[in-house]
């Protein structure tokens, strides 16, 4: 492949596949194998099936990328290197990895792999892709709710490679971000187990309007053929096909279109205006596993209810017929490499075979023993030809056989057939190594210096945190009753408080006043925003500014692209880290323990599994009660319904000024279009933060986190956080003075009908069961 030209990227969930994309034009295909893949249960590769399709593709000059894209606990960091190995001495072309342990652990045992950064680890921005450039990797998977406008930001202001999706499934969630399936039954997407709960029916209510079952989280597939110049101009440097959960079928026939567009518009000399699609190709494309209709997903928006199958999630039926040609053409057959072979048997000279393929500028040359002169039959050329073309087993195909031979000469068959097989090996041996000879080394920049300075700068002295509680809140009424509560506590146990960020930019007076009480008793943090995009560039501002006042202790970040944001701006101030971070393994927490001041234990482990992680080097905090976010999304339920209170015609959100403060806020300064509701068809209520500021929503479980019956069992390991969301001041403050008493009276209980004050259910999340 040219190296200018843009990547065609297929999926393969099975071996067939594998050969349909290949076959179909792809350049490269990702795959996973048996292990830390994000499609558990697609017919994933045994090791000699991948080692074989890493051999067939590089036979044919495309690259193979293997997924390592999910969390990785502890015990399974070590299996990692003996996982990685065969596939790595095979010339593997890359790795996509989500986990940054993972990565680290990469770098350091296979440094001349080429990482690539999955869309599961969610970096929707310049900040989080110079970042991990630095860190090594090589490529970064942008999250698809980004726009043609932010992924050129993100290559122009970084020589990071760029692949994004151009066609199939989109998830409803910032991928990496979505809860849902792991909470509600076991099954994480971070563990390539989604059940897919965004496909099934849900009641949205905002206050007491219904609108009844619909599939509000259902998004429709994307299809990006009639914009292949729009994204080649945006500087993509791979299109990215979804779907290895799908048939081999879909692989094959949507790559072979792919294929006929992406060299259409080279052909034409990229000119755009020459560029068409043949309505009959698009209508193609409908045939294989469309999901209701297709969409450009967020290229052209930032979110909308076109882009939603409201009444139905299924697939359409394909052509069979479609299916049927597809098979034949590209399924059915395996492609071999067309090659000339000459021949030399001179008298009293060793024989001499040569083998020539435009595969490699290394011509495969074997000598064998001195021919002699024929004492009774001699050899002919008829003969050796029939012996040289007997290349059923390998990747290559006689086009050419030519022979010099002296008359009258012998050479034995059997050492004739020896030679030939030797020399297909060693042709492919030079195949693999021209291919391998591409592969950069891209070492982890940020130096022992750099490294030095920023722990003396940022970390001065760890916050003890061990066996206290944290409290975040989100609301105005929260914020205020909290002040008025502290005040009238003559001793806590609190060792911070965190505030939303976005408390500030809708109320600055007010905010710093109660600021400037609550820090004289706690360490105020300013909370950032689940995802940080191109849009929020003055609220980054704003809260930069806002990071250098003196009653700010520090911030919590929820994102790589938070903390990048943080480094480039070089604050000094602490750092916390969201669960979102995902520290799952030691490798994890030796990353972060030299950028954070203190760190959160994910939601998806079990309470030992957690213990695991503990160590003296970075305090972790864990979240003992709180609504888990279960899906952050760029859409918006009430958009979706046309229930939004604050939408245009042209459904934009009148409340995005320049200034992104908020026009719809009452003289409370609560928006008018910040709740919702998702209704299951259990009757469960799941609460919906409408964020405007941010255009994002934010779903919570239909029950509160509570592990008041387990807190005993962290006293002494780590610090204790209270996270409050949809709860009114009174619900809060019993909250905060029960699990106040549990720390200070470890004998003291709280029955499960009292804990929260209004007796509401509760959930003990991944405590005892986690994830697969």
């Amino acid at each position: 492949m040219d190296s200018k030209k843009i990547e065609l990227l297929s999926p393969a969930g099975c071996i067939e596949s594998f050969y349909g994309a290949i076959h179909a034009g792809a350049d490269a295909v990702y795959l996973g194998g048996m292990r830390f893949g994000a499609r558990a249960y697609a017919d994933n590769f045994e090791t000699e099936d991948l080692l074989a399709c890493i051999k067939y593709a590089h036979m044919h000059r495309r690259k193979v990328y293997l997924t390592v894209n999910t969390l990785i606990k502890e015990k399974e960091l070590d299996e990692l290197y003996d996982y990685l190995l065969p596939f790595c001495e095979a010339g593997l072309d890359g790795v996509i990895v989500q986990d940054i342990g993972a990565l680290l652990y990469i770098r350091r045992h296979f440094p001349g792999l080429p990482i690539h950064v999955s869309t599961q680890m969610n970096i929707t921005g310049k900040y989080g892709a110079r970042f991990l450039r630095q860190m090594g990797a090589s490529r970064i998977v942008t999250a698809r709710e980004l726009d043609f406008a932010e992924i050129a930001e993100i290559k122009s202001q970084t020589d990071i490679e760029i692949e994004t999706f151009v066609h199939g499934a989109m998830c409803y969630c910032y991928s990496g971000q979505c809860l849902f399936s792991s909470i509600l039954g076991g099954r994480s997407g971070n563990r390539g187990r989604c059940a897919q709960p965004c496909r099934l029916p849900y009641q949205v209510t905002p206050k007491s309007r219904q609108t009844g079952d619909i599939y509000p989280l259902s998004l429709k597939d994307l299809c990006m053929l009639e914009h292949i110049p729009d994204l080649v101009s945006a500087g993509i440097d791979s299109f990215k096909i979804e779907g290895r959960m799908k048939k081999p079928e879909y692989t094959a026939g949507v790559t072979a279109v792919y294929r006929k567009y992406i060299d259409r518009y080279y052909q034409s000399g990229q000119k755009k205006d020459d560029f068409y699609v043949d309505k009959q190709d698009l209508l193609h494309l409908s045939g294989l596993y469309i999901r209701s209709q297709k969409q450009n997903g967020y290229y052209f928006r930032h979110n909308g209810s076109d882009m939603i199958t409201l009444h139905s999630p299924s697939y359409k039926e394909s052509d069979e017929e479609v299916l049927r040609k597809i098979k034949e053409q590209y399924l059915d057959r395996k492609e071999s490499i067309k090659i000339d072979i000459y021949v030399e048997l001179c008298k009293e000279k060793p024989a001499c075979i040569t083998l020539l393929s435009d595969r490699t500028s290394c011509p495969a040359i074997l000598y064998g023993s001195i021919v002699q002169e024929a004492k009774m039959q001699p050899v002919t050329k008829e003969n050796i030809t029939r012996q040289l073309g007997k290349l059923g087993d390998t990747f290559f195909e006689a086009e050419n056989i030519i022979i010099s031979m002296d008359e009258n000469v012998f050479f034995p068959l059997k050492e004739l057939n020896e030679l030939r097989r030797k020399a297909v090996s060693l042709l492919e041996q030079y195949i693999a190594e021209e291919q391998k000879a591409g592969k950069i080394e891209h070492a982890y920049v940020e130096g022992e210096a750099d490294k030095k300075a920023y722990e003396a700068s940022a970390l001065p002295v760890k916050p003890d945190i061990i066996g206290k509680l944290a409290v975040s809140i989100k609301t105005w009424n929260q914020f205020s009753g909290f002040s008025r509560w502290l005040c009238t506590q003559k001793q806590h146990l609190l060792y911070r408080v965190y505030v939303e960020g976005d408390l500030y930019l809708s109320n600055k007076a007010d905010f710093m006043k109660l600021t400037a009480r609550i820090s004289k008793k706690v360490p105020v943090y300013i909370t950032f925003p689940y995802i940080i995009r191109k849009r929020d560039a003055l609220w980054l501002e704003e809260i930069g500014t806002l990071l250098q006042s003196a009653d700010i202790a520090g911030c919590m970040i929820r994102s790589v692209d938070g903390y990048a944001f943080l480094k480039e701006l070089k604050y000094q101030g602490f750092i916390s880290g969201d669960a979102g971070l995902y520290i799952w393994n030691r490798e994890t927490v030796h990353f972060w323990k030299n950028k954070l001041a203190s760190a959160c234990l994910p939601l998806e482990l079990t309470g030992p599994e957690q213990r695991m992680l503990l160590n003296d080097i970075l305090p972790l905090e864990k979240v003992v009660y709180g609504r888990i976010p279960m899906m952050i999304s760029a859409n918006c339920v009430l958009q979706t319904t046309g229930q939004c209170q604050c939408q245009t015609a042209e459904a934009v959100c009148q409340c995005q000024t320049a200034k992104t403060v908020c026009q719809c806020q009452t003289a409370e300064a609560v928006c008018q279009c910040q709740t919702a509701v998702l209704t299951d068809r259990y009757r469960k209520d799941f609460p919906v933060d409408i964020n405007c500021q941010h255009c994002m929503n934010v779903i919570y479980n239909s029950l509160p986190l509570s592990l008041h019956g387990e807190l005993h069992k962290w006293f002494d390991k780590a610090g204790l956080r209270l996270d409050f969301t949809i709860e009114n001041e009174q619900e809060m403050i019993k909250l905060i003075g029960d699990f106040c008493e549990m720390v200070y009276n470890r004998d003291y209980t709280i029955s499960s009908k009292d804990y929260t004050g209004a007796g509401k259910e509760y959930t003990t999340g991944h405590e005892k069961r986690g994830v697969e």
